[in-house]
């Protein structure tokens, strides 16, 4: 899926912190953005690595990010043969990444690196997510603030995650929870409500946010719907994790409706001496029937199923009990 060399640490140390930035055609911000990171990093006095993720680029792009691979060895660039959108570039930043704590940013200089203590700093606080908050956000009002807005509300009220920029790139987390979050689609915008199953604590703290300085944007409106339908899946695995017999009981319900409203007409029909079309509607409400009690019995399995894999996880895990 991807091409490019993967260089060890400076003194072949596993690093305490990963940095993982996608770029884009973002050949103009490869050496500013390198040398914040740098500067913000080294004087952290802990080690670490940078994985720059060319997703696909068709201009200069990756022969930057080459060139500061052979001048630094804490430089890493993975490199896709062809563009798979954000979110797989994470994905693919995040399995290569060796620290304990990842910092994922944008590649083109409107995330600012100086905010990278301060994301750390509170992750050390016993958190293992902290989301960037771009409350001074410098972008088109238009095509990119308001539709942000609205899809921060609709993220925040229907997967219950109580932040205010879920599109913010700019996050901190431990890799032990980011690890186990499964990417694709448009999802890396939803990585706290996905990392909300696990039991991670999210938290958020206000970053920097300025105006690009290079190039155009390479989102635009045309990703809403791919949004929308992510949004949707997301809302299903979290419903389906906690409940899946209450998931697939609400399913079942319109059924189940359908099939007691055709066994009242066929009653009724009966008792006012007509003859309905028996064979027809029976067999209509007897399949309406049939895929209510369908759903519920998948609903079922599904729990039970979830119940054995606990215990199979960790078979002496008993209730807390209490002394008498």
């Amino acid at each position: 899926m991807f091409q490019g060399a993967v260089a060890e640490g400076a003194v072949g140390e596993k690093p305490a912190i990963s940095v993982v930035v996608p770029m884009y055609d973002e050949q103009e911000c490869v050496f500013p953005l390198y040398g914040k990171i740098r500067d913000t990093c080294d004087a952290l006095g802990k080690s670490y690595d940078v994985i720059f993720v060319d997703d696909g680029s068709r201009d200069g792009t990756f022969g930057a990010l080459e060139e500061i691979h052979m001048q630094d060895a804490r430089v890493k660039v993975l490199r896709f043969r062809k563009n798979y959108g954000q979110t797989a570039a994470m994905a693919a930043g995040f399995e290569y990444a060796k620290g304990d704590m990842i910092i994922a940013m944008d590649g083109d200089l409107q995330n600012d690196p100086a905010d990278i203590p301060r994301l750390l700093g509170k992750l050390e606080e016993g958190y293992d997510v902290i989301c960037g908050w771009r409350r001074d956000r410098q972008d088109n009002t238009l095509t990119r603030t308001i539709p942000s807005v609205v899809a921060n509300w609709l993220i925040s009220k229907i997967c219950g995650v109580r932040i205010h920029d879920s599109g913010c790139s700019l996050k901190a987390y431990r890799a032990s929870a980011i690890k186990k979050v499964a990417l694709y689609g448009e999802m890396h915008r939803f990585i706290p409500a996905m990392a909300l199953l696990g039991g991670a604590r999210v938290g958020e703290i206000v970053v920097r946010h300025h105006p690009r300085r290079f190039g155009q944007t390479k989102y635009g409106l045309s990703r809403i719907w791919k949004v929308f339908l992510d949004l949707f899946t997301v809302k299903m695995l979290v419903t389906f994790a906690q409940r899946p017999a209450a998931w697939f009981g609400l399913l079942s319900m319109p059924f189940w409706l359908a099939g007691l409203i055709g066994a009242g007409v066929i009653a009724v029909l009966f008792a006012m001496g007509q003859s309905p079309p028996l064979v027809l509607m029976g067999s209509i409400t007897l399949v309406l029937a049939c895929t209510a009690f369908h759903l519920i019995s998948m609903g079922i399995l599904a729990e039970a199923a979830l119940e054995a894999e606990s215990v199979l996880r960790d078979p002496y895990a008993l209730p807390e009990l209490k002394e008498l």
